[in-house]
């Protein structure tokens, strides 16, 4: 038998543990550097501030920001920013920003200073200077801050637009009132889309970059040095990091900057259209080679989309020569277009592209929701495949909808298997079948009285204030 030394039993174990080590040596792989960002903090951490925020306590509780037990689990903007206790009958909330001007013009997040009376920059060499809010805008959450100073450290400014997925990024900023504290990660996504109607008009850059409250407001570096994001907000079901973090990419920002600067407000374009996206059951009913594009399920009357011919059902496969892989890709598009301008839509219809000239008009500063209205009717019985038993809409009900056209019925109840799993719900009101209005029930059966067991059928539906194409199968008779 042959017997292994102690030191021989402890060069083995090394290895043992290690063959990710010893694959590497026997491939001849060269190691990886990873990348210092040391020059850069020095060149450009001097430009980037710690923002107070300070002002009446009652005014700040109205901001849905800071309403904690109100935040679902995006945790929107960090809770807001981060609150510092100060001086009976005042609140201190605490953000960053950064220094885009020699002269004294900062770059922060809106929801940093909404609400405040007083606001305060901390600057790297430890001077706190008074600052005028010069303008904000909440949907592109930015917020334009002035100080009066001069010769100050100023940030090198990138293009967003050729960010990639992959890419190093740094954040330097104020997490937890920490100034300066430097962070880094990679770009996990480009053109990132959630939230609700506030949000759709900006296209966020989603980063692994360890963030947290207080660095909101942030700016996002290239490995260049160059600012090509503000740091925003985060998604966490815990209220700290969990490697999944959103900014706002710069040309948007500076876009808002130039208009604030200009008019001292930000206006967006807007066409007129709800949309929806297109799944591969809604893309067969329409005869879309593939599922994509923004469905139109509303065109508003009067609109630049209305007066240029857009109608439901139409898809929008493109703007101003932007491709529209998904309905989140549209508003982005036509917000950052100046009111006034001309574009065109690329448009599906009816198994044609066509090609649509639209003026974009101006988007509101404030829009009016629409009341909700559920039927009390009683129930009939069935008239089409579907299983879906609707009634005529009352005088009442069409008022409380805004529906002035005469079209709409109301389901009341659901026997169809393929409208559950469609989700449909009675209270709903259904507009049209495929692109043929309904304004009674005898029309919304005599349009499905033809339908095919197999054929996908595409309802518009209206519940409470959105409206939506469903695209339902027809069963095979027996078999709901």
């Amino acid at each position: 038998m042959t017997m292994i030394s102690r030191s021989e039993r402890r060069s083995l174990s090394r290895w043992a543990v290690a063959p990710l080590l010893v694959f590497a040596f026997a491939a001849n792989v060269p190691a990886v550097e990873l990348p210092d960002f040391s020059g850069l903090v020095e060149r450009y951490g001097p430009a980037v501030v710690n923002v107070q925020a300070s002002g009446n306590p009652d005014a700040q509780a109205q901001d849905p920001s800071n309403d904690q037990q109100d935040v679902p689990e995006i945790f929107k903007r960090f809770f807001g920013p981060m609150p510092q206790p100060r001086e009976r009958g005042m609140r201190v909330s605490m953000g960053s920003g950064f220094i885009i001007s020699q002269d004294g013009y900062v770059l922060t997040n809106n929801h940093v200073v909404d609400g405040a009376d007083e606001v305060t920059v901390r600057l790297s060499d430890r001077r706190e200077l008074d600052a005028k809010v010069v303008g904000t805008d909440a949907q592109y959450d930015i917020a334009l801050l002035k100080l009066n100073a001069t010769d100050l450290p100023v940030v090198s400014l990138g293009d967003s637009k050729v960010v990639k997925a992959g890419q190093w990024v740094v954040a330097i900023g104020s997490p937890f009132g920490f100034d300066h504290s430097v962070t880094a990660g990679i770009i996990s996504a480009v053109g990132r889309q959630f939230g609700g109607a506030d949000q759709q008009y900006v296209p966020f850059i989603q980063t692994d970059v360890p963030i947290n409250r207080g660095n909101s407001g942030g700016p996002l570096f290239n490995l260049s040095g160059q600012v090509v994001g503000i740091n925003s907000q985060i998604f966490s079901n815990t209220g700290g990091f969990m490697g999944v973090s959103f900014a706002i990419p710069i040309d948007i920002a500076m876009n808002a900057v130039e208009q604030i600067k200009a008019t001292g407000r930000v206006s967006r374009g807007m066409i007129g259209v709800q949309i929806q996206n297109v799944d591969r059951e809604q893309a067969k009913a329409l005869g879309l080679p593939r599922s994509g594009g923004a469905l139109v399920n509303k065109v508003t009357p009067g609109s630049s989309a209305d007066k240029a011919g857009v109608q439901v059902g139409d898809v929008i496969l493109g703007f101003a020569g932007h491709e529209i892989a998904m309905s989140a890709d549209l508003p982005p598009l036509v917000g950052s277009s100046k009111p006034g301008s001309k574009a065109d839509l690329s448009v599906w219809r009816e198994g044609k592209t066509l090609t649509i000239p639209v003026t974009v008009g101006e988007l509101p500063a404030d829009k009016e929701a629409l009341a909700g209205a559920r039927s009390t009717a009683p129930a009939a019985a069935a008239g089409n495949p579907l299983g879906i038993v609707v009634e005529d809409l009352t005088a009442d009900q069409r008022k409380q909808l805004g529906i002035t056209d005469g079209q709409g019925v109301v389901v009341t109840r659901i026997t169809g298997n393929a409208a559950r799993r469609a989700a449909l719900e009675p209270g709903d009101v259904i507009l049209m079948v495929g692109r043929k209005p309904v304004k009674s029930v005898g029309d919304f059966n005599a349009s499905l009285k033809d339908a095919k067991p197999g054929e996908s059928v595409m309802l518009l539906v209206r519940r409470d204030e959105q409206t939506q194409f469903l695209a339902l199968t027809v069963p095979t008779p027996g078999k709901g």
